[in-house]
């Protein structure tokens, strides 16, 4: 499926809640379903968690859907899946995300947000990898993400758009995670632009201002949620200690071996969430 001009979210001119709509009718003609209730969006080493919410009834390639891109990360899967619960909702599970530092602009980074809510879903689960700032926190736990820093110097919003994020991360839904999972802890995220890691002093700052949890993505994401009126839930998977902290150098591919161990926890906790929310 080819798209044209209209759909190009880097030309100014393009309204980009339009392309969020062209893309949720391509949603809705592709699996069927006139309206979606949950999103989730898989960050890095969620991908075998994720298995383990249900079966997908319809599986759709992002280059087929107005304003998506393939997937540009390993541990990543470049589809949108769309999976039937027992009471009737529908979860939309995105397989990749647009991360800020790809180039795309921060539309792209959001768009899948837009599309989410315009496709029906009032609730979007964000999850990242992220590196850990608290040495208790090792390779494989879960933290909810209970506020965030965002360092990208940039907002989805355009124009004079005022949000309010005294509660950007939906205090109900973390109530509701520690329910299912007393043992979750909560932290402050803070996004960097990346691709590169932070330095040493770049995760002591990040300490200095507050943050526990360091990675490059989600707060564009949860900011954009925030003003199409969703509840949102932000996980973040502790794939490995901070620059700094941790005594080797970081590597992706620990990314993914984190997620691969965490699998079954990080899936429980996931579908259990879902099927409570």
């Amino acid at each position: 499926m080819t798209h044209g001009a209209e759909f190009d979210l880097a030309d100014p001119r393009t309204d980009p809640a339009a392309v969020a709509r062209a893309a949720a009718d391509v949603l809705a003609q592709r699996t069927g379903a006139a309206r979606h209730d949950i999103a989730l969006v898989l960050g890095s080493g969620w991908k075998p968690a994720a298995e383990l919410l249900g079966e997908a009834d319809a599986e759709i390639d992002n280059t087929d859907v107005p304003g998506f891109a393939a997937a540009a990360v390993e541990g990543h899967s470049g589809t949108i899946r769309s999976i039937p619960l027992a009471d009737g909702r529908r979860v939309l599970v995105y397989g990749t995300r647009t991360h800020f530092y790809e180039g795309r602009g921060v539309r792209s980074v959001v768009h899948a947000v837009r599309t989410a809510a315009a496709a029906g879903c009032s609730t979007i689960v964000l999850t990242n990898g992220c590196g850990g700032l608290r040495p208790e926190w090792a390779p494989g736990t879960p933290v909810l993400i209970r506020d965030h820093i965002n360092l990208t110097a940039t907002s989805p919003l355009e124009g004079a758009t005022f949000v309010d994020l005294t509660d950007v991360y939906t205090p109900r839904l973390r109530d509701l995670a520690r329910e299912i999972d007393p043992s979750l802890d909560e932290g402050v995220y803070v996004q960097f632009p990346g691709p590169h890691y932070e330095t040493p002093a770049e995760v002591q700052m990040a300490r200095v201002i507050g943050g526990d949890l360091v990675g490059m993505s989600t707060t564009l994401e949860a900011i954009a949620a925030r003003e199409a009126g969703m509840d949102v839930l932000g996980i973040s998977l502790v794939t490995n200690p901070a620059t700094g902290i941790s005594p080797t150098p970081l590597d992706h591919q620990e990314v993914i071996e984190a997620g691969q161990a965490a699998a079954q926890r990080c899936g429980d906790l996931l579908a259990r969430i879902v099927d409570r929310i």
